[in-house]
């Protein structure tokens, strides 16, 4: 917790709003892809009319989802280089580094969340009671953050290059999930692309809980887990089977 709560705290450090920037940030995005998406594109979702909610309402819940895995993947490579004095520490535990990344990408997640919250009772006057779910729709999705940190972060000590391509594959993700648009907005040839995002299901089922009051796909989210913990468990045999030489490449 000590090293989550100085991470949080040292990417503030020096700003005149400090901690009040995590709120202020997701406000600003959600206003920039909304005029973008919203306004110049007019993508709309069928739901819109059915349930009376507005376009960046519906838009936010996508970057929430997209921004949490999106700060993983991309600090991950460099996890263990930028942290190079406790590699030589040898009873120092490297596998908690990416637990503290991950608790770091949650808490703003969380401070995305109240922003989310905020507008939807602002534009929408409304909240569902299905909201309360949305920590279940997300332990898929963090049980395969984590296990694709701990990968990352072994392999990107061996290959510096992968920090370059995981930011390109996270805006990828972005652009090929349901974060910006409904799946129906793309002929049916294609959607398999976004069907294939692991980002898809999870923002598909943290709209349909927090805003269209909708039960989870408790099945598909069984299925979901199930990958995941495989993922996870195999990220940590890699992270555990490489550490060894992490000292020696750094």
């Amino acid at each position: 917790m000590e090293l989550t709560k100085r991470d949080v705290l040292g990417r503030y450090r020096g700003a005149s709003f400090g901690l009040l920037w995590s709120l202020i940030s997701p406000f600003l995005m959600l206003m920039v892809y909304s005029f973008a998406f919203g306004f110049v594109m007019r993508a709309r979702w069928p739901q819109m009319q059915q349930h009376d909610t507005h376009y960046s309402i519906i838009l936010f819940v996508g970057l929430i989802v997209h921004g949490f895995f999106a700060e993983c993947l991309n600090r991950s490579p460099n996890l263990i280089t930028t942290n190079a004095n406790f590699v030589k520490r040898v009873i120092f535990p490297l596998e908690i580094l990416p637990w503290s990344m991950m608790l770091s990408a949650l808490f703003h997640t969380l401070m995305n969340f109240v922003v989310f919250l905020a507008l939807h009772l602002i534009l929408d006057h409304t909240l569902t009671w299905t909201t309360v779910l949305l920590p279940v729709v997300m332990l898929p999705l963090v049980i395969l953050a984590m296990g694709v940190s701990w990968l990352l972060a072994a392999l990107g000590v061996y290959m510096r290059d992968i920090g370059q391509i995981t930011g390109v594959l996270a805006t990828a993700m972005l652009f090929l999930s349901t974060a910006m648009f409904p799946i129906d907005a793309l002929p049916h040839r294609y959607q398999w692309l976004l069907r294939l995002n692991p980002l898809t299901f999870i923002i598909d089922q943290a709209r349909a809980v927090t805003l269209w009051g909708h039960m989870p796909n408790w099945g598909g989210l069984a299925v979901y887990t199930v990958c995941s913990v495989l993922i996870f468990m195999g990220g940590f045999a890699v992270f555990s089977l490489t550490r060894r030489g992490f000292a020696d490449v750094i």
